[in-house]
């Protein structure tokens, strides 16, 4: 399993961070030059990288949901009665 420490060095990252060293693991894992003790820590830190980049990608859905929401007018001519 990934490390408390690990999970919040990846925590820090930012999207694009995480996206590169990401990016960096897959590349080492495909090689099939990394013995399988190695890929399975890769693996497991990619897998933390993954786990990140949704939340940011969720918060960032959240945000423009948001944003786009048209505004709530009252109804005019309404006066209560």
């Amino acid at each position: 399993m990934v490390g408390e420490k690990q999970q919040n060095n990846v925590s820090k990252l930012s999207f694009e961070e995480a996206i590169k060293k990401l990016t960096q693991i897959v590349n080492k894992i495909e090689s099939g030059e990394t013995p399988l003790q190695d890929s399975l820590q890769h693996y497991e830190k990619g897998m933390a990288l993954i786990k990140h980049c949704r939340a940011i990608l969720q918060r960032a859905e959240k945000r423009i949901e948001k944003i786009s929401e048209p505004e709530e007018k009252p109804q005019e001519g309404t006066n209560g009665k």
